[in-house]
């Protein structure tokens, strides 16, 4: 079947991946990477100058025909025709999503990519990215990209990749497919091998398939074969189940991938020394479905699929769906509801998940129920967005949200408790009754103290998510659109409407915590009894002392902030760096002491441990090599000394 040849310009600041990527696509004839760019400015420029060459040469464009020996293989005398699409000389780039990572003066990928669909709608661009969060994949797709591929991914993913971005393809397999693709691509792909070696040594005695003997022996071993392909196929797509689980620690999630890499070991070798026989009859069993994944160089023309029309995705390079927009010409650069729209949607889907806390940290809401939980998360997302709504329609300047900072989580704190508990609901206690949102309205001054005041990068939030300021991730400034401020982004923003509830729910458990209306209502059926509710009240109240008088110092002291996030599977705790050098000296106190007894273990330790080391050495020398040898020159002597006894109590001989 014919096909078309590819032209590609590769973006990306990494040479030795552009020199790996060059070298990968060298075998696949209908793939040309034409140039290459390490930045932004220069892929823009050697863009314009292929455009203006092709408008001159546009009617001189002749037939090619190239070879293909890609995946999946093509006879020797399929023809590539050249592309029609001339738009600057490119069929597609292949663009870094991390470009400008390290160097936040120069264009960043997805804002390069939204340039370049601006400037050439009909050029295709495939975003490549060793990130595989939610989140990028939904900034490339806001980007107007027409594919996703991790940078990590299998040769045969990527060119499958390539093909189907370049022909306006989509990546429509879902996780699931692509775990099963994996092994069956794979099993496939060694199946051929011994094909193509022995085709290419004598094509003119290669066996029919159909034909050629079989005996006992080579059927039983095909069995075999095929048995130990299908157990290491199902232990393959376990590891690959496992490995989607958003909670496993990293230690968990190597010992995962060092199983998989020894799955695909021991394969490689039963494939090696089991090699498929053309004439066994479990051979025969597979070729038809395997014409329609990978076919042999034996096969005809006609069963070779149009690689257009088919994708293969593999569970360790994820690929996603992207289609580009209607009106391609209508692609701006990202402005802040944008990244807003990514980051909310991002968190929006996490919220569909267990918000179970996992951290060692009690939270006021743990009280609640799952419903409840996830009811007052989505009212402080819809809270946020009405807030930052109302900031741009006031024109509100950066240097002012510094100093509107404590009204501002005040406003939202307020608005949230009254649509979470009712504008106008009433509470009866002890036959007195309650306006319920305005009591708790009153404990405004111990919230914003305990909770509100404490939580951090709000101001850096929101003005990144407004102004498009860089955000700090690490000592490094990121523009807006960035991977890094994304993630960064998403984390601040999990962490203050986790904050958020704990304040909404704190004066709740201060004023009404065991009255029966309030349990019935949200608490979690474990937590109905008064014992539980008052174990869990001092489990708090122990939380902040212990984080008033220990934790947050040694934060501070360790230049950093906790910040709770959610995993999608539950919520835990992460650590961002942040200087906090003004707080550290304006400490005093408890906290102050905790901190120089802090610094005091830093710098004894080491010494202190250098110390008991030598001494226990000292002892172990001591009682080995001389309290040891002399004990046993002892027991040698005592032993000699019995022989010598028993030997003159025998009488003598006669």
């Amino acid at each position: 079947m014919p096909s078309r040849l590819l032209r590609l310009l590769l973006i990306d600041a990494d040479p030795v991946f552009r020199l790996g990527l060059r070298l990968a696509l060298a075998p696949f004839r209908d793939l040309e990477l034409v140039t290459e760019a390490s930045d932004g400015e220069t892929a823009l420029q050697l863009l314009a100058d292929r455009f203006s060459a092709t408008l001159a040469d546009r009617f001189s464009v002749t037939d090619i025909a190239v070879v293909v020996d890609s995946v999946p293989e093509r006879p020797a005398d399929a023809p590539i025709d050249a592309n029609p699409n001339l738009t600057a000389g490119i069929d597609l780039v292949l663009l870094d999503v991390g470009l400008g990572r390290t160097d936040p003066t120069q264009i960043q990928g997805l804002a390069l990519c939204q340039q370049i669909k601006a400037l050439y709608p009909d050029l295709p661009v495939l975003l490549l990215s060793a990130n595989s969060e939610p989140i990028v994949r939904a900034a490339a797709q806001q980007a107007g990209a027409s594919g996703y591929c991790a940078k990590t991914a299998d040769v045969p993913v990527l060119v499958t990749a390539i093909r189907q971005a370049a022909g306006r393809g989509s990546f429509s397999e879902t996780v699931e497919a692509a775990n099963a693709t994996e092994s069956l691509f794979d099993q496939r792909l060694e199946q051929q091998l011994p094909l193509r070696r022995t085709a290419k040594q004598s094509p003119q005695t290669l066996p029919n398939p159909r034909t050629a003997p079989s005996s006992a022996v080579t059927r039983l071993l095909q069995r075999w074969r095929s048995s130990g392909n299908r157990q290491i196929d199902r232990a393959l797509a376990e590891i690959s189940a496992s490995l989607q689980d958003l909670d496993l620690s990293a230690i968990d999630r190597a010992v995962l991938a060092g199983q998989s890499r020894e799955l695909r070991a021991a394969r490689w070798v039963l494939n090696r020394l089991l090699p498929p026989v053309p004439g066994a009859d479990e051979l025969q069993d597979r070729l038809p479905s395997t014409a329609q994944g990978v076919p042999s160089s034996a096969g005809s023309a006609a069963d070779v699929p149009n690689p257009a029309s088919r994708s293969l995705a593999l569970p360790g390079a994820t690929t996603t769906a992207i289609q580009s927009p209607a009106a391609a010409g209508a692609i701006v650069p990202a402005d802040s509801r944008t990244v807003q729209s990514i980051v909310f949607d991002a968190v929006f889907s996490k919220l569909q998940t267990s918000l179970v806390n996992q951290t060692d940290v009690p939270l006021e809401t743990d009280i609640l129920r799952e419903d409840k939980k996830r009811e007052l998360f989505y009212l402080i997302l819809r809270k946020l967005e009405d807030l930052l709504s109302e900031l741009r329609y006031s024109q509100v300047s950066p240097d002012l949200l510094d100093q509107k900072r404590s009204s501002l989580l005040r406003d939202l704190w307020q608005n949230t408790t009254s649509d979470f508990f009712g504008r106008y609901a009433t509470l009866m206690v002890d036959g007195i009754e309650f306006d319920l949102v305005n009591v708790l309205l009153q404990d405004e001054e111990t919230v914003q103290a305990a909770i509100l005041n404490k939580v951090p990068g709000v101001v850096e939030l929101l003005s990144h998510l407004l102004f498009q300021t860089p955000l700090l991730v690490g000592s490094t400034p990121y523009l807006a659109g960035n991977p890094e401020s994304l993630a960064r982004t998403e984390i601040l923003l999990e962490n203050l409407m986790i904050q958020v509830a704990n304040a909404v729910i704190q004066p709740l458990l201060n004023r009404f915590a065991n009255v029966e209306a309030i349990k019935q209502n949200f608490y979690d059926r474990r937590l109905l009894s008064t014992r539980e509710v008052e174990r869990f009240r001092n489990d708090l109240s122990w939380r902040y002392r212990l984080q008033r008088l220990y934790s947050e110092p040694k934060d501070i002291f360790e230049s950093q902030y906790r910040l709770f996030v959610f995993t999608g599977r539950s919520i835990k705790q992460v650590p961002i760096y942040a200087p906090r050098n003004p707080e550290l000296v304006q400490l005093s106190g408890i906290p102050f002491v905790v901190t120089l007894a802090l610094e005091t273990r830093d710098a004894v330790a080491p010494r202190l441990q250098n110390v008991v080391a030598f001494v226990g050495n000292g002892l172990i020398y001591v009682l080995t090599n001389v309290i040891g040898r002399g004990i046993g020159l002892i027991g040698r002597g005592i032993v000699e000394g019995i022989g010598n006894v028993m030997q003159d109590d025998r009488p003598p001989r006669k």
